[in-house]
């Protein structure tokens, strides 16, 4: 079996091949079960996702309940910027009541540092001591004491379909990195692929990684 390939070497992968990937699909790139699967290993990303560093840096905003929702990887900062620029980050979020953070890693760097940065506080200047040329990695995180609202209905749901077409975060699976939900979310939705009707078997065995 091949050892698992390590971040910075998933990263630079997608980095080469930038100009032929569409942005949504990097979207939930921790995954196992998305689109991703088809670009590199999601379970490299989900390990960063759920390495101590990051945790640590979220529950200093959001406490000890931590949930994780979605992750993307912007091959250039200089695309997050304008994304924020633009105002969307916060704006697809079905979460209710409206809480969170993002954790963002200069997935480039030779020895990425983890930084929090609380939803309400989410601004172009977030990025103004990082090289606009390479990569960062964003991962979104809610509080335990938040419910991640599943309705196609709800307005950010509604949002993200028509500016984001291949993305729908109402089927996306949660992660629990920390403490108790205590909102009582759906954690079984998304963790398994759409199966065909003419296929059986069983579904793959989760599995973490470190940092």
């Amino acid at each position: 079996m091949p050892a698992q390939m390590s971040v910075r070497e998933a990263v630079a992968a997608i980095v080469a091949r930038k100009t032929t990937i569409r942005q949504e699909r990097l979207s939930g790139i921790h995954n196992p079960w998305g689109h991703a699967i088809g670009l590199t290993d999601p379970w490299v990303f989900l390990g960063l996702c759920e390495s101590q560093g990051v945790v640590d840096a979220a529950r200093e905003i959001l406490g000890p309940d931590i949930i994780l929702w979605d992750s993307e990887l912007f091959a250039e900062t200089s695309s997050y910027a304008d994304f924020l620029r633009e105002g969307r980050e916060g704006r697809y979020w079905p979460v209710v009541p409206f809480a969170g953070a993002i954790v963002l890693l200069p997935v480039g760097q030779a020895d990425p540092r983890p930084r929090a940065i609380g939803l309400n506080e989410i601004g172009t200047n977030v990025l103004k001591m990082l090289d606009p040329s390479e990569p960062i990695y964003v991962i979104r995180l809610m509080p335990g004491t938040s419910h991640f609202d599943r309705d196609p209905q709800h307005p950010a749901h509604r949002a993200c379909m028509e500016e984001q077409v291949l993305i729908n975060y109402a089927n996306r699976p949660l992660w629990l990195l920390s403490g108790v939900d205590l909102a009582r979310n759906d954690l079984v939705t998304g963790f398994a692929a759409a199966v065909p009707t003419w296929a059986s078997g069983a579904l793959p065995i989760q599995r973490g990684g470190d940092f």
